[in-house]
């Protein structure tokens, strides 16, 4: 039981290949909750990520508070789409792989190579995958090198994919981009990204029954995290409720949201 590699991953499938997000051959007949809408926005002095909180089993709406946002390391978050317990699994795996690393070489991962482990921990996944059991992440993270937020995409079989300005996965996620195009500015503050975030999941929950929008009876908000040089920020659910709040009282107003300037010089 050596852990001479700086891989947990490659330690888990040498010694216990069982304990593997892929290892343990789940069938693919069961309706278990997922996850869905994720999006992250790169701003100024970093990047933004946010999800919203429901998780669907079938037509069923099996948790209204799920969180599929979670901390890689000071630097970096990984958001989840799919099925939400394995996806859970990913998240967990993935932040003991940076943890391990850093403790068996003494520094911690680059960005790149941070994508790339969590691009193996997909990868594992695949036979489950085929089954029908896919679990699809969305990373970013602080580029300590370039000094600016970064985002990486993947597909079932792996990545990853380095995605400019903003990204979404999930089934909301084609609303949620498709409002991320009129509202996103280049090097917007990162309060400016966080709004521009709880807009695009209102847009996704507009339109996609498995995305849930701010539920103020329930006090159930989306998950908004900031990764800058200061390193990773959850936000507290008193801002994440104000930037809702805002949202909330522009479309009582304007139920179709905010419109992007139009022009012959734009």
């Amino acid at each position: 039981m050596n852990a001479s590699t700086s891989s947990f991953t490659g330690f888990l499938a040498d010694h216990a290949p069982s304990l593997l997000p892929g290892g343990r051959g789940e069938g693919s007949g069961l309706s278990l909750p997922h996850s869905t809408t994720i999006v992250a926005v790169t701003c100024a002095g970093g990047v933004v990520m946010a999800g919203d909180r429901r998780a669907t089993a079938g037509s069923m709406i099996a948790k209204r508070d799920a969180d599929k946002v979670f901390r890689g390391d000071e630097y970096s978050v990984v958001g989840i789409a799919g099925a939400g317990s394995i996806g859970l699994e990913f998240a967990r795996l993935f932040q003991v792989e940076l943890e391990h690393y850093e403790k068996i070489e003494g520094r911690a991962l680059s960005l790149d190579g941070k994508a790339n482990r969590l691009a193996t921990i997909v990868r594992s996944n695949l036979a489950l995958a085929m089954q029908g059991l896919v679990v699809i992440p969305l990373f970013a993270g602080y580029d300590e090198n370039a000094g600016r937020g970064r985002i990486f995409s993947y597909d079932p079989a792996g990545g990853p994919y380095e995605e400019r300005r903003f990204y979404g996965i999930g089934s909301g996620s084609v609303f949620a981009t498709g409002s991320l195009k009129k509202l996103y500015r280049e090097d917007m503050p990162p309060r400016d990204a966080i709004l521009a975030c709880m807009q695009a999941l209102y847009d996704a929950a507009d339109e996609d029954s498995a995305t849930g929008g701010p539920d103020p009876a329930r006090d159930i908000y989306p998950v908004a995290v900031t990764v800058t040089a200061d390193g990773f920020r959850r936000l507290p659910e008193s801002e994440t409720q104000e930037f809702a709040r805002v949202v909330i009282d522009s479309r009582l107003r304007s139920p179709d949201g905010p419109t992007a300037p139009l022009s012959a010089d734009t």
